[in-house]
């Protein structure tokens, strides 16, 4: 009776958990993305677009939180977060003020101001459910947010434009006002969350602030296998990133012009599946099986995203659905690392540490990836039409992304088989 009142428990946690974790983080992406939905046509900046650089700046202050995180967050304990997710995002808040009030291309600075704090924040939301038996849901649930919101906050940001007349410089502040009350209620929720408990550290290894002798020793373990995620990883970053950023020019060069649901409409149905397939691992107990299918998963998601993009090219696929099913197939690349994958690593070799440190590894890998795509296309003055560009490039790096995560499937399963000797 008591062990079946505990999985009750546990279960009652992971559900709250997940829907608070969910909505904060909901919340948070209303403070960064809602800016997009701007195309700034006819600005320049010493002849470089002017969109481009505000998405180079923003993620600038992202990469370089990333770094930064790789020793902050590893290190973060757990009092105070919800006061650190607050002043973070007022922050980022305050810098979408600045952004309007300032002529451009002055205000291009605030996309930097903007972009650190909210760096952050990630790893601060994912410390609060890590290292439980139902991490993998929670995980899933928290990962996916970020494709919801990425739709959501799109919608609204176009819905204020289109409704109240406001000009595209003052809709990320104004989108703050409608997202603020929410996330201050959801954070006080997320500060209810109770730590794991002595059967959550018993299956997923305890969850501990690492100094720097900690990390060195884990990237030394776990060094081959590491290099081959933080590629993996890049690719989905770039690309899930120009879909991000990019798709207001997209659906423009398809032929889709104000359709403030089509954001909600491709995102919302990935959301859903994502999180079923992801947050259906929660069911495999035994954590390495649980490390295997993440890698079949990665697998599969890169062949959805190229195969998805071969159709499209050769239109046997139409807009609407290629957006949607490569958008699938890259987060159900993007997703695992940021839910359950360096969780269920941590979880298969008992290794005391946590999850923030892998994940912002592979994160300032990612976004220097990022950056140097939008950097190159800008100085080279490369004229991209980006539904051709990002087509083509998903469907070769795909291939790329295949091979790598059969090594490094190889890589762990050999490691483990050591390990068991």
């Amino acid at each position: 009776m008591t062990k079946q009142l505990k999985v009750n428990g546990q279960i009652k946690t992971g559900l709250y958990a997940a829907i608070v974790v969910f909505l904060a983080y909901t919340m948070i992406f209303g403070f960064r993305k809602t800016f997009t939905v701007g195309t700034f046509d006819g600005i320049t900046v010493i002849g470089y677009n002017y969109k481009t650089i505000l998405v180079i700046c923003q993620m600038l202050g992202y990469l370089l939180a990333k770094f930064y995180g790789i020793k902050y967050i590893s290190e973060l304990k757990r009092t105070g977060r919800g006061k650190i997710i607050l002043l973070l995002t007022g922050i980022s808040w305050v810098s979408w003020l600045f952004f309007a009030l300032v002529p451009p291309p002055y205000n291009i600075v605030f996309l930097f101001i903007n972009g650190f704090p909210l760096g952050m924040l990630w790893g601060v939301v994912f410390s609060y459910v890590e290292g439980r038996q139902s991490t993998d849901f929670i995980g899933a649930t928290l990962a996916v947010s970020f494709i919801f919101a990425s739709g959501f906050v799109k919608s609204v940001g176009a819905w204020i434009g289109l409704t109240f007349a406001v000009n595209e410089f003052w809709i990320p502040f104004y989108a703050g006002l409608i997202f603020a009350l929410p996330l201050i209620f959801f954070v006080y929720l997320m500060e209810k969350i109770p730590a794991p408990n002595d059967l959550d550290i018993e299956y997923r290894a305890n969850r501990i602030p690492m100094n720097s002798q900690d990390r060195r020793l884990f990237i030394k373990d776990f060094f081959w296998g590491l290099v081959g995620c933080v590629f993996i990883y890049c690719f989905a970053t770039i690309f899930r990133d120009i879909r991000d950023n990019f798709s207001p020019e997209m659906w423009k060069e398809m032929g889709f012009f104000n359709q403030p649901a089509l954001f909600s409409k491709t995102e919302t149905p990935i959301t859903l599946i994502v999180l079923i397939l992801i947050g259906s691992m929660v069911l495999i107990k035994n954590n390495f099986t649980a490390l295997q299918t993440a890698h079949y998963f990665i697998v599969a998601g890169f062949i959805i995203a190229g195969a998805c993009s071969l159709l499209f090219k050769y239109q046997l696929l139409s807009p609407i659905w290629w957006m949607t099913t490569v958008g699938l197939g890259l987060y159900m690349v993007y997703i695992p690392f940021n839910a359950i994958f360096f969780d269920r690593l941590i979880s298969t070799f008992k290794y005391a540490s946590n999850v923030g440190f892998l994940i912002y590894i592979a994160d300032s890998f990612g976004y220097v990836g990022s950056i140097g795509v939008l950097i190159s296309k800008e100085i080279f003055r490369i004229q991209l039409n980006w539904v051709t560009f990002f087509t083509n490039s998903v469907i070769i790096l795909s291939v790329f992304g295949v091979l790598i995560t059969f090594f490094c499937l190889y890589y762990f399963t050999n490691k483990y088989n050591k390990k068991k000797r």
